[in-house]
């Protein structure tokens, strides 16, 4: 049986089935490329990121009574149009190892499509990246020091949760690399760092004014060496391995 699942509900429940999924074209680099007289070759100016992809599975129902069809339809239309302005979690069963996070894109012509070909299609827009579900799970030593290696061909962007107190040096190091060193100030039992996100916390409460260093940690393909100096008790990583 195949489906997809979205906002924590499965298609299967509404009686849906995969027929065709259209995903396996990459999402587009997203860079500009600058002639300059004279000379050979475009300059590429990069805004260092992947544009949005569009995931759209074609569907199909099974043949129910018009009285029936009609409630299944409001419940569909209900489940995809819920919650339509932030990024929900997509999986399916032809790629179980994986999700994506995504948001319904344009409208569902169900009706239509359905009396003309029996099916209909759904399209999300999603961002360029999928996880992999085996790099949500947290790594974590009950010591200042750990060893993560990046199975994928992608920087991964962590999250990281820091046990300890005062003021905290955070290293992390490539195999094959420097190192690199963000201090964190005034930690108080835990610190939290989301570099998805792009911030540093301690709950709900916001701790980017205590740190200092180059942007934030991302663990490189390969082997990472991840360290904490000072007063640290624990290190816990979500890795968030990523690949197109």
């Amino acid at each position: 049986m195949t489906y997809f699942t979205y906002n924590g509900r499965s298609s299967a429940e509404f009686g849906l089935h995969i027929e065709k999924k259209d995903v396996f074209s990459a999402p587009e680099y997203d860079a500009e490329f600058i002639s300059i007289p004279g000379r050979s070759g475009d300059i590429i100016n990069s805004n260092r990121r992947f544009s949005n992809i569009k995931v759209t599975y074609t569907v199909f129902l099974a043949r129910k009574n018009p009285a029936a069809l009609a409630s299944v339809l409001r419940d569909i239309k209900g489940w995809l149009y819920s919650e339509p302005d932030r990024y929900h979690e997509i999986t399916d069963s032809y790629d179980a190892e994986y999700f994506r996070y995504g948001v319904i894109s344009g409208s569902l012509d169900i009706e239509e499509q359905l009396n003309k070909i029996g099916c209909f299609t759904v399209t999300f827009n999603c961002k360029p990246f999928k996880y992999s579900f085996a790099g949500q799970q947290a790594i974590a030593e009950g010591n200042p020091r750990l060893i993560v290696t990046n199975p994928t061909a992608f920087d991964s962007k962590p999250y990281i949760k820091i046990y300890g107190s005062g003021t905290v040096r955070l290293m992390i190091q490539p195999e094959g690399q420097g190192t690199t060193t963000w201090v964190l100030s005034g930690v108080d039992e835990y610190v939290e760092i989301d570099s998805e996100l792009m911030n540093c916390f301690k709950d709900t409460v916001l701790k980017n004014d205590t740190v200092t260093g180059e942007s934030f940690p991302v663990l490189k393909p390969g082997e990472n060496s991840i360290a904490c100096a000072g007063n640290v008790r624990r290190v816990e990583v979500v890795p968030r391995w990523q690949c197109l």
